[in-house]
Protein backbone atom coordinates (compact mmCIF):
# COMPACT_ATOMS: atom_id res chain seq x y z
CA UNK A 1 0.00 0.00 0.00
CA UNK A 2 1.22 2.88 -0.90
CA UNK A 3 1.75 5.76 2.12
CA UNK A 4 0.37 9.17 1.86
CA UNK A 5 3.13 11.57 0.66
CA UNK A 6 3.51 15.00 2.60
CA UNK A 7 5.22 16.82 0.52
CA UNK A 8 2.46 19.08 -1.14
CA UNK A 9 2.65 23.01 -1.01
CA UNK A 10 0.03 23.12 1.93
CA UNK A 11 1.55 20.33 3.94
CA UNK A 12 4.87 21.91 3.60
CA UNK A 13 3.93 25.32 5.08
CA UNK A 14 2.13 23.56 7.80
CA UNK A 15 5.73 21.88 8.91
CA UNK A 16 7.43 24.70 8.08
CA UNK A 17 5.32 26.26 10.49
CA UNK A 18 5.21 24.12 13.44
CA UNK A 19 9.25 23.62 12.87
CA UNK A 20 9.98 26.67 13.25
CA UNK A 21 7.58 28.79 15.13
CA UNK A 22 8.58 26.02 18.16
CA UNK A 23 12.25 26.05 17.36
CA UNK A 24 11.92 30.24 18.21
CA UNK A 25 9.39 29.54 21.13
CA UNK A 26 11.73 27.17 22.54
CA UNK A 27 14.80 29.28 21.20
CA UNK A 28 13.74 32.17 24.25
CA UNK A 29 12.84 29.58 26.66
CA UNK A 30 16.32 26.90 26.51
CA UNK A 31 18.04 30.63 26.37
CA UNK A 32 17.23 31.58 30.15
CA UNK A 33 18.14 27.71 30.95
CA UNK A 34 21.82 28.18 29.48
CA UNK A 35 21.73 31.41 31.08
CA UNK A 36 20.46 30.23 34.32
CA UNK A 37 23.35 27.70 34.70
CA UNK A 38 26.29 30.27 33.22
CA UNK A 39 24.87 33.83 34.04
CA UNK A 40 22.58 34.74 36.62
CA UNK A 41 24.00 33.42 39.81
CA UNK A 42 26.50 36.06 39.06
CA UNK A 43 24.26 38.84 37.83
CA UNK A 44 20.83 38.36 39.98
CA UNK A 45 22.20 36.57 43.00
CA UNK A 46 24.81 38.18 44.24
CA UNK A 47 26.84 37.73 47.49
CA UNK A 48 25.53 34.39 48.06
CA UNK A 49 27.66 31.45 48.65
CA UNK A 50 28.61 29.91 44.74
CA UNK A 51 26.77 26.84 45.40
CA UNK A 52 23.91 28.75 47.04
CA UNK A 53 23.35 31.15 44.36
CA UNK A 54 23.42 28.25 41.41
CA UNK A 55 20.62 26.75 43.35
CA UNK A 56 18.56 30.07 43.61
CA UNK A 57 19.08 30.38 39.55
CA UNK A 58 18.49 27.00 38.70
CA UNK A 59 15.43 27.93 41.25
CA UNK A 60 13.93 30.66 38.72
CA UNK A 61 14.25 28.12 36.27
CA UNK A 62 11.97 25.40 38.32
CA UNK A 63 9.58 28.72 38.21
CA UNK A 64 9.44 28.73 34.21
CA UNK A 65 8.66 25.18 34.35
CA UNK A 66 5.08 25.23 36.92
CA UNK A 67 4.25 27.91 34.88
CA UNK A 68 4.27 25.44 31.62
CA UNK A 69 1.43 23.12 32.82
CA UNK A 70 -0.84 26.34 33.65
CA UNK A 71 -0.18 27.69 29.84
CA UNK A 72 -1.05 24.21 28.61
CA UNK A 73 -4.43 24.54 30.05
CA UNK A 74 -4.99 28.32 30.19
CA UNK A 75 -4.36 28.50 25.94
CA UNK A 76 -5.10 24.54 25.47
CA UNK A 77 -9.16 25.88 26.62
CA UNK A 78 -8.98 28.49 23.97
CA UNK A 79 -7.11 26.24 21.22
CA UNK A 80 -10.22 23.64 21.98
CA UNK A 81 -12.65 26.26 21.72
CA UNK A 82 -11.79 28.92 19.66
CA UNK A 83 -9.16 27.36 17.36
CA UNK A 84 -5.59 26.11 17.41
CA UNK A 85 -4.13 29.12 14.69
CA UNK A 86 -4.57 31.82 16.95
CA UNK A 87 -3.32 31.00 20.20
CA UNK A 88 -0.37 29.89 18.90
CA UNK A 89 -0.03 33.79 17.62
CA UNK A 90 -0.91 35.28 21.28
CA UNK A 91 1.78 32.70 22.91
CA UNK A 92 4.42 33.84 20.40
CA UNK A 93 4.22 37.22 20.94
CA UNK A 94 3.80 36.85 24.70
CA UNK A 95 7.31 34.90 24.79
CA UNK A 96 8.72 37.33 22.20
CA UNK A 97 7.59 40.25 24.41
CA UNK A 98 9.16 37.90 28.01
CA UNK A 99 12.54 37.14 26.26
CA UNK A 100 13.28 40.72 25.16
CA UNK A 101 12.57 42.32 28.88
CA UNK A 102 14.81 39.89 30.11
CA UNK A 103 17.42 41.21 28.00
CA UNK A 104 17.34 44.72 29.27
CA UNK A 105 16.25 44.13 32.91
CA UNK A 106 18.93 45.64 35.15
CA UNK A 107 20.89 43.89 37.50
CA UNK A 108 20.61 43.28 41.61
CA UNK A 109 23.19 46.05 41.44
CA UNK A 110 21.88 48.28 39.79
CA UNK A 111 18.07 48.07 41.31
CA UNK A 112 18.17 45.67 44.10
CA UNK A 113 15.87 43.08 44.68
CA UNK A 114 13.60 44.30 42.07
CA UNK A 115 15.54 42.99 39.46
CA UNK A 116 15.60 38.74 40.54
CA UNK A 117 11.40 39.47 41.35
CA UNK A 118 11.14 41.34 37.90
CA UNK A 119 13.68 38.01 36.49
CA UNK A 120 11.08 35.36 38.27
CA UNK A 121 8.11 37.02 37.03
CA UNK A 122 9.03 36.99 33.51
CA UNK A 123 10.15 33.83 33.73
CA UNK A 124 6.29 32.93 34.95
CA UNK A 125 5.62 34.84 31.50
CA UNK A 126 7.95 32.61 29.49
CA UNK A 127 6.10 29.37 31.15
CA UNK A 128 3.10 30.19 30.25
CA UNK A 129 3.63 30.97 26.66
CA UNK A 130 5.97 27.81 25.68
CA UNK A 131 2.67 26.26 28.02
CA UNK A 132 0.98 27.05 24.98
CA UNK A 133 3.08 26.39 22.40
CA UNK A 134 3.76 22.86 21.62
CA UNK A 135 0.37 21.70 21.85
CA UNK A 136 -0.81 23.75 19.10
CA UNK A 137 1.83 23.57 17.01
CA UNK A 138 2.14 19.91 16.95
CA UNK A 139 -1.61 19.55 16.84
CA UNK A 140 -1.54 21.94 13.31
CA UNK A 141 1.00 19.15 11.96
CA UNK A 142 -1.01 16.18 13.34
CA UNK A 143 -4.36 17.00 12.53
CA UNK A 144 -3.88 18.41 9.14
CA UNK A 145 -1.66 14.74 8.33
CA UNK A 146 -2.85 11.60 6.89
CA UNK A 147 -3.33 8.77 9.43
CA UNK A 148 -0.31 6.70 8.12
CA UNK A 149 1.99 9.91 8.58
CA UNK A 150 0.35 11.09 11.93
CA UNK A 151 3.75 10.35 14.12
CA UNK A 152 5.81 12.26 11.56
CA UNK A 153 4.57 15.30 11.18
CA UNK A 154 3.49 15.68 14.64
CA UNK A 155 7.61 15.09 15.43
CA UNK A 156 8.23 18.23 13.39
CA UNK A 157 7.06 20.42 16.27
CA UNK A 158 9.02 18.27 18.65
CA UNK A 159 12.09 18.83 16.42
CA UNK A 160 11.84 22.35 17.03
CA UNK A 161 12.62 22.37 20.50
CA UNK A 162 15.84 21.16 20.28
CA UNK A 163 16.63 23.08 17.04
CA UNK A 164 15.58 26.32 19.06
CA UNK A 165 18.16 24.92 21.72
CA UNK A 166 20.70 24.93 19.03
CA UNK A 167 20.10 28.19 18.51
CA UNK A 168 20.09 29.27 21.50
CA UNK A 169 23.31 27.52 22.68
CA UNK A 170 25.51 28.85 19.92
CA UNK A 171 24.09 32.31 20.65
CA UNK A 172 25.57 32.39 24.26
CA UNK A 173 28.57 30.64 22.77
CA UNK A 174 29.21 33.32 20.30
CA UNK A 175 29.24 35.87 23.63
CA UNK A 176 30.63 33.96 25.84
CA UNK A 177 34.07 34.17 24.14
CA UNK A 178 34.31 37.61 25.36
CA UNK A 179 36.14 38.88 28.99
CA UNK A 180 34.19 38.21 31.91
CA UNK A 181 33.34 41.56 32.52
CA UNK A 182 32.31 42.15 29.24
CA UNK A 183 30.17 38.93 28.91
CA UNK A 184 28.42 39.59 32.28
CA UNK A 185 28.20 43.32 32.04
CA UNK A 186 26.26 42.87 29.08
CA UNK A 187 27.01 39.87 26.17
CA UNK A 188 24.79 37.91 27.82
CA UNK A 189 22.16 40.01 26.65
CA UNK A 190 22.90 39.79 23.52
CA UNK A 191 21.14 36.97 22.53
CA UNK A 192 17.63 38.17 24.45
CA UNK A 193 17.80 41.21 22.48
CA UNK A 194 17.62 38.93 18.86
CA UNK A 195 14.27 37.26 19.90
CA UNK A 196 12.62 40.47 18.56
CA UNK A 197 13.79 39.04 15.08
CA UNK A 198 12.90 35.55 15.42
CA UNK A 199 9.42 36.32 16.69
CA UNK A 200 8.92 39.17 13.78
CA UNK A 201 9.32 35.82 11.03
CA UNK A 202 7.61 33.33 13.15
CA UNK A 203 4.85 35.66 13.08
CA UNK A 204 4.91 36.23 9.50
CA UNK A 205 4.98 32.15 8.71
CA UNK A 206 2.15 31.66 11.20
CA UNK A 207 -0.02 34.10 9.79
CA UNK A 208 -0.22 31.64 6.50
CA UNK A 209 -1.27 29.10 7.98
CA UNK A 210 -4.42 27.39 7.53
CA UNK A 211 -6.80 26.58 10.29
CA UNK A 212 -7.32 22.67 11.59
CA UNK A 213 -9.54 20.68 9.68
CA UNK A 214 -10.50 18.39 12.58
CA UNK A 215 -11.15 21.48 14.70
CA UNK A 216 -12.94 23.06 11.87
CA UNK A 217 -15.51 19.71 11.90
CA UNK A 218 -16.04 20.33 15.10
CA UNK A 219 -17.47 24.01 14.47
CA UNK A 220 -20.67 23.28 14.43
CA UNK A 221 -21.00 21.46 17.80
CA UNK A 222 -19.55 24.38 19.59
CA UNK A 223 -22.74 24.55 22.27
CA UNK A 224 -21.91 21.23 22.96
CA UNK A 225 -18.29 21.98 24.06
CA UNK A 226 -17.76 21.14 28.02
CA UNK A 227 -14.96 22.89 29.82
CA UNK A 228 -11.81 20.89 28.48
CA UNK A 229 -9.31 20.93 31.49
CA UNK A 230 -12.75 19.13 33.05
CA UNK A 231 -13.37 16.85 30.99
CA UNK A 232 -9.77 15.77 30.87
CA UNK A 233 -9.10 15.05 34.63
CA UNK A 234 -12.78 13.86 34.56
CA UNK A 235 -13.08 11.26 31.72
CA UNK A 236 -9.19 10.93 31.37
CA UNK A 237 -7.34 10.56 34.47
CA UNK A 238 -5.33 7.57 33.55
CA UNK A 239 -3.89 9.18 30.26
CA UNK A 240 -2.94 12.07 31.86
CA UNK A 241 -0.98 10.12 34.68
CA UNK A 242 0.68 7.58 32.21
CA UNK A 243 1.49 9.87 30.01
CA UNK A 244 3.12 12.29 32.46
CA UNK A 245 5.16 9.78 33.68
CA UNK A 246 6.17 8.01 30.37
CA UNK A 247 6.97 11.92 29.22
CA UNK A 248 9.22 12.79 32.33
CA UNK A 249 11.94 10.40 31.09
CA UNK A 250 12.97 12.17 28.48
CA UNK A 251 12.82 15.74 30.23
CA UNK A 252 14.66 14.48 32.82
CA UNK A 253 17.71 13.71 30.54
CA UNK A 254 17.32 17.22 28.98
CA UNK A 255 16.96 18.51 32.80
CA UNK A 256 20.16 16.71 33.85
CA UNK A 257 21.72 17.22 30.67
CA UNK A 258 21.81 20.25 29.12
CA UNK A 259 21.37 22.41 31.94
CA UNK A 260 22.60 20.98 35.40
CA UNK A 261 25.79 18.99 33.53
CA UNK A 262 26.69 21.88 31.87
CA UNK A 263 26.88 23.76 35.59
CA UNK A 264 28.51 20.80 36.59
CA UNK A 265 31.53 20.60 34.51
CA UNK A 266 32.45 24.34 33.95
CA UNK A 267 31.86 25.39 37.44
CA UNK A 268 33.04 21.96 39.76
CA UNK A 269 35.48 20.16 36.83
CA UNK A 270 36.66 23.76 35.61
CA UNK A 271 36.08 22.96 31.60
CA UNK A 272 35.99 25.83 29.38
CA UNK A 273 32.86 27.28 29.20
CA UNK A 274 32.67 27.97 25.20
CA UNK A 275 33.49 24.40 24.34
CA UNK A 276 30.97 22.95 27.27
CA UNK A 277 28.18 25.25 25.45
CA UNK A 278 29.08 24.13 21.31
CA UNK A 279 29.25 20.41 22.45
CA UNK A 280 25.40 21.29 23.97
CA UNK A 281 24.82 22.53 20.60
CA UNK A 282 25.89 19.36 19.26
CA UNK A 283 24.10 17.13 20.95
CA UNK A 284 20.95 19.36 20.75
CA UNK A 285 21.26 18.80 16.23
CA UNK A 286 22.05 14.95 17.17
CA UNK A 287 18.07 15.02 19.56
CA UNK A 288 17.06 16.32 15.86
CA UNK A 289 18.10 13.88 13.63
CA UNK A 290 17.51 10.84 16.68
CA UNK A 291 13.84 12.56 16.38
CA UNK A 292 13.36 12.32 12.71
CA UNK A 293 14.21 8.83 12.76
CA UNK A 294 12.20 7.54 15.56
CA UNK A 295 9.14 9.77 14.37
CA UNK A 296 9.68 7.52 10.78
CA UNK A 297 10.03 4.01 13.01
CA UNK A 298 6.83 4.61 15.16
CA UNK A 299 4.58 5.24 12.00
CA UNK A 300 5.71 1.57 11.09
CA UNK A 301 5.96 -0.46 14.20
CA UNK A 302 4.11 1.82 16.47
CA UNK A 303 4.94 4.60 18.85
CA UNK A 304 5.54 2.26 22.16
CA UNK A 305 8.19 -0.45 20.61
CA UNK A 306 10.37 2.96 19.93
CA UNK A 307 9.51 4.83 23.10
CA UNK A 308 10.40 1.45 24.48
CA UNK A 309 14.13 0.96 23.30
CA UNK A 310 14.76 4.80 24.43
CA UNK A 311 13.82 4.51 28.03
CA UNK A 312 15.56 1.06 28.12
CA UNK A 313 18.49 2.73 27.32
CA UNK A 314 18.26 5.40 29.38
CA UNK A 315 17.74 3.39 32.55
CA UNK A 316 21.30 1.21 31.20
CA UNK A 317 22.85 3.84 30.55
CA UNK A 318 22.32 6.67 34.21
CA UNK A 319 25.31 5.04 36.02
CA UNK A 320 27.66 5.14 32.59
CA UNK A 321 26.99 8.75 32.05
CA UNK A 322 27.64 9.70 35.36
CA UNK A 323 31.24 8.22 35.58
CA UNK A 324 32.31 10.46 32.26
CA UNK A 325 30.62 13.23 34.40
CA UNK A 326 32.88 12.51 37.16
CA UNK A 327 35.84 12.14 35.43
CA UNK A 328 36.39 15.22 33.94
CA UNK A 329 37.57 15.12 30.95
CA UNK A 330 35.97 17.49 28.05
CA UNK A 331 36.14 14.46 25.42
CA UNK A 332 34.03 12.24 28.03
CA UNK A 333 31.52 15.18 28.75
CA UNK A 334 30.50 15.16 24.87
CA UNK A 335 30.30 11.35 24.90
CA UNK A 336 27.97 11.41 27.39
CA UNK A 337 26.11 14.51 26.33
CA UNK A 338 25.72 12.97 22.58
CA UNK A 339 24.24 9.40 24.29
CA UNK A 340 21.99 11.14 26.24
CA UNK A 341 20.53 13.49 23.83
CA UNK A 342 20.48 11.37 20.51
CA UNK A 343 19.96 8.13 21.88
CA UNK A 344 18.41 8.40 25.14
CA UNK A 345 16.12 11.81 24.29
CA UNK A 346 15.54 11.74 21.15
CA UNK A 347 14.24 7.93 20.50
CA UNK A 348 11.96 8.86 23.41
CA UNK A 349 11.08 12.51 21.75
CA UNK A 350 10.52 11.49 18.58
CA UNK A 351 7.10 9.69 18.57
CA UNK A 352 5.73 11.77 21.80
CA UNK A 353 3.88 14.03 20.15
CA UNK A 354 1.31 11.69 18.35
CA UNK A 355 1.68 9.27 21.45
CA UNK A 356 0.17 12.52 23.50
CA UNK A 357 -2.06 13.05 20.92
CA UNK A 358 -3.45 9.79 20.54
CA UNK A 359 -4.40 9.63 24.27
CA UNK A 360 -7.31 12.33 23.50
CA UNK A 361 -10.47 13.30 21.23
CA UNK A 362 -10.35 15.99 19.23
CA UNK A 363 -12.97 18.45 21.55
CA UNK A 364 -10.00 18.78 24.47
CA UNK A 365 -6.99 17.23 22.18
CA UNK A 366 -5.41 20.66 22.81
CA UNK A 367 -5.51 20.91 25.99
CA UNK A 368 -5.00 17.51 27.07
CA UNK A 369 -1.96 16.57 25.56
CA UNK A 370 -0.50 20.11 26.59
CA UNK A 371 -1.34 19.06 30.20
CA UNK A 372 0.57 15.82 29.48
CA UNK A 373 3.98 17.25 27.54
CA UNK A 374 3.98 20.49 30.47
CA UNK A 375 3.64 17.86 33.18
CA UNK A 376 6.41 15.92 31.73
CA UNK A 377 8.51 18.53 31.25
CA UNK A 378 7.74 20.53 34.51
CA UNK A 379 8.44 17.23 36.75
CA UNK A 380 11.28 15.71 34.69
CA UNK A 381 13.42 18.81 33.68
CA UNK A 382 11.81 22.16 35.91
CA UNK A 383 12.97 20.67 39.36
CA UNK A 384 15.94 18.17 38.06
CA UNK A 385 18.88 20.59 37.83
CA UNK A 386 17.68 22.11 41.48
CA UNK A 387 17.47 18.10 42.38
CA UNK A 388 20.67 16.99 41.24
CA UNK A 389 22.30 20.20 42.78
CA UNK A 390 20.82 18.48 46.20
CA UNK A 391 21.99 14.89 45.62
CA UNK A 392 25.46 16.00 45.09
CA UNK A 393 25.60 17.55 48.47
CA UNK A 394 24.06 15.24 50.12
CA UNK A 395 26.39 12.04 48.48
CA UNK A 396 29.79 14.76 49.45
CA UNK A 397 29.96 15.92 45.66
CA UNK A 398 29.66 12.29 44.33
CA UNK A 399 27.32 11.50 41.55
CA UNK A 400 25.94 8.11 42.29
CA UNK A 401 22.74 9.63 43.81
CA UNK A 402 21.88 11.67 40.77
CA UNK A 403 22.56 8.20 38.54
CA UNK A 404 19.99 6.35 40.98
CA UNK A 405 16.89 9.04 40.80
CA UNK A 406 17.72 9.20 36.83
CA UNK A 407 17.93 4.72 36.78
CA UNK A 408 14.19 5.41 38.69
CA UNK A 409 12.72 7.98 37.07
CA UNK A 410 12.95 5.46 33.54
CA UNK A 411 12.46 2.39 34.82
CA UNK A 412 8.71 4.05 36.68
CA UNK A 413 8.63 5.69 33.02
CA UNK A 414 8.93 2.14 31.03
CA UNK A 415 6.25 0.18 33.23
CA UNK A 416 3.84 3.02 32.56
CA UNK A 417 4.32 3.18 28.85
CA UNK A 418 3.19 -0.61 29.12
CA UNK A 419 0.25 0.27 30.51
CA UNK A 420 -1.07 2.60 28.08
CA UNK A 421 -2.35 1.10 24.63
CA UNK A 422 -0.92 1.92 21.38
CA UNK A 423 -2.70 4.25 18.95
CA UNK A 424 -1.08 4.54 15.73
CA UNK A 425 -3.98 2.92 14.29
CA UNK A 426 -6.58 4.99 15.82
CA UNK A 427 -9.42 6.84 14.43
CA UNK A 428 -8.73 10.78 16.10
CA UNK A 429 -12.21 11.98 14.53
CA UNK A 430 -13.99 9.08 17.13
CA UNK A 431 -15.96 11.29 19.72
CA UNK A 432 -14.22 9.09 23.11
CA UNK A 433 -11.07 7.16 22.67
Amino acid sequence: MKIPSLNTPEMRRILASSFIGSAIEFYDFILYATAAALVFNSVFFVDLDPAVGILASFATLAVGYVARPLGGIIFGHFGDRLGRKGVLITSMLLMGVATTVIGLLPTTAQIGMAAPVALICLRVIQGLAVGGEWGGAMLMALEHAPKERRGFAASFANMGGPAGAVMATLAVSAVSVLPDEQFLAWGWRVPFLLSVVLIGIGLIIRLKVAESPLFLALEDKAEEKKIPILEVLTKYPKNVIMGTLVGMSSYTVQGLMTVWAVSYVVETAGMDRTSVLNIKAVGAALTVVAIWFAARYCDRIGRRPVMLIGITAGALLAFPIMWMLDAGELWLFAIGLFLANGVIQGTIFGPFGAFTAELFPTRVRYTGASLVYQLSSTLGAGFTPMIATGLVLVAGGELWLVAVAWCGAFILAGLCLLGVKEGKDQDLTAEDL
